[in-house]
């Protein structure tokens, strides 16, 4: 009977999608995106102010764009070595996502054909162990589990370049073995809140940039399983677009509406903002260095989503009830 009860603990242990990270309610999140290493990154101490219980980069964490693996570690490093982003570390865990930019080049999809080497140098900079079958996979896709049974936030980390095709190709974003690890992870999840991250924005359909309405398939294949898996407290967080914005649209398929906060950047902005259209966006968009923020609050079972401003301001806010 022993052997019985450690062979099935060993078989959920395998097939479990899911890593436990930590035993405490999660209350504060912060990220951002749009990260240059090679300039000054001023964001760190208001960052470091807010106190976040964990920190989500959301994509072009460094601005990599090359073809020489040695560079781009060297770049990995420098970012690592940042004394605002080492003083983050020794306060609160680090989860992140990849885009073009830190992937190896400017608006790359699966044809990159680095990105293996480039998968490598990525697990190193979050120091994944070298035995974790995130070694394994292809592609950086992964989901983390924050906190005990009953208050427990699932961080759902996309990979949007591995696999993706042609922009407007008729093509996929995520590729069928993501997708399938995506279904397998919200059937299983016990969750209380969702946070799902892209690198590129997920909502929006009227700018001309990269974005998931490229893909008008997987973008409604996306809606549908969040609908069909009726899980509570769905957020979706993304960067890239060097401002930042809160957009929200009623789920075709059902449910609740969905809303995603785009945060974006963290070294740089888009200084010449041409107040792009975007007809989902709540309010408007905020233009200057900033970084996002989630409060949780427990007992109101509602989350506080917000763009802050590099004093650490909140500038635009929505809440999300779960």
């Amino acid at each position: 009977m022993k052997n019985s009860c450690l062979h099935l603990l060993a078989a959920l242990w395998f097939f479990w999608p899911f890593q436990l990270v930590a035993a405490e309610p999660l209350s504060r999140i912060a990220m951002g995106s749009c990260n240059r290493q090679d300039l000054p990154q001023p964001l760190w101490r208001p960052i470091i102010a807010f106190r976040p219980q964990l920190w989500i980069w959301l994509g072009d964490n460094i601005y990599g764009d090359t073809n020489d693996m040695e560079l781009l570690a060297s770049k990995w490093t420098r970012q690592k070595e940042n004394s605002g982003y080492k003083e983050l570390l020794a306060t609160c865990p680090v989860v992140g996502l990849w885009d073009d930019h830190d992937y190896g080049r400017n608006n790359a999809g699966f044809e990159y054909k680095q990105k293996r080497e480039s998968q490598t140098l990525f697990l190193d900079f979050f120091d994944v162990p070298r035995d974790s079958e995130r070694r394994k996979r292809e592609g950086t896709y992964d989901v983390q589990v924050f906190g005990p049974e009953g208050r427990q936030v699932a961080v759902i980390l996309l990979d949007v370049r591995f696999y993706r095709a042609a922009p407007r190709s008729g093509g996929d974003i995520l590729g069928e073995a993501q997708w399938r690890w995506l279904k397998k992870t919200l059937d299983g999840s016990r969750a209380q809140i969702h946070l799902i991250c892209s690198g590129s924005q997920i909502l929006p359909t009227e700018h001309r940039w990269e974005k998931w309405a490229d893909y008008p398939d997987s973008r409604n294949r996306l809606f549908k399983l969040l609908a069909d898996s009726r899980k509570p407290g769905v957020v979706l967080l993304s960067g890239d677009r060097h401002f930042s914005e809160i957009a929200r649209v009623g789920n075709p398929h059902g449910g609740p509406p969905l809303l995603e906060m785009t945060s974006s950047g963290l070294t740089h902005f888009w200084e010449k903002f041409p107040d792009e259209q975007n007809s989902l966006r709540l309010g408007e968009a905020f233009v200057g260095l900033g970084f996002g923020t989630l409060d949780i609050a427990w007992s109101d079972r509602e989350i506080t989503v917000s763009i802050r401003d590099a004093e650490g301001h909140a500038v635009r806010s929505e809440k999300v009830g779960f």
